[in-house]
């Protein structure tokens, strides 16, 4: 039976593997939310086109890098879509409520960088749970 420390250790690891795979499809959806909101839509818009052109390739990096597939593919991939699809109406949700405000308005990177900071955390569990059937626990 492994330590408490080696399931912490075990669990860092794996987010470590999950920020770095959702990092390269938060680098997508950054760049292409601050092309779209700079040329063509509003940016409630815009985080609904780049959100989900960064969740198409977040599922293919975490299938392959992150977690071990414990339910048959095209089930892990509808639960994740609908964790992306919260994930989706928790951060626009938060850039709406936070471009009420001048400062947040007048600096839509940082907006899209809270709403990113508060999803991370959401996706990770709900998505560990897509995956590999677990939600919390390391066994």
């Amino acid at each position: 039976m492994a330590s408490i420390y080696q399931k912490l250790q075990e669990l860092f690891k794996l987010k470590l593997r999950f920020a770095m795979t959702s990092a390269v499809a938060t680098a997508v959806d950054y760049g292409l939310f601050m092309l779209l909101v700079d040329r063509f839509f509003q940016p409630a818009i815009a985080n609904v086109i780049s959100f989900s052109s960064a969740v198409l390739l977040n599922f293919y990096l975490q299938k392959r890098f992150v977690f071990v597939l414990r339910r048959e593919s095209r089930a892990a991939f509808w639960l994740a879509i609908l964790v992306s699809l919260g994930g989706l109406l928790l951060s626009t949700g938060i850039i709406t409520g936070l471009n009420t405000g001048t400062f947040f308005r007048e600096r839509q990177y940082l907006t899209k960088f809270v709403a990113t900071g508060i999803v991370f955390f959401y996706n990770f569990y709900l998505k560990r749970f897509a995956f590999e059937k677990r939600f919390l626990s390391n066994d």
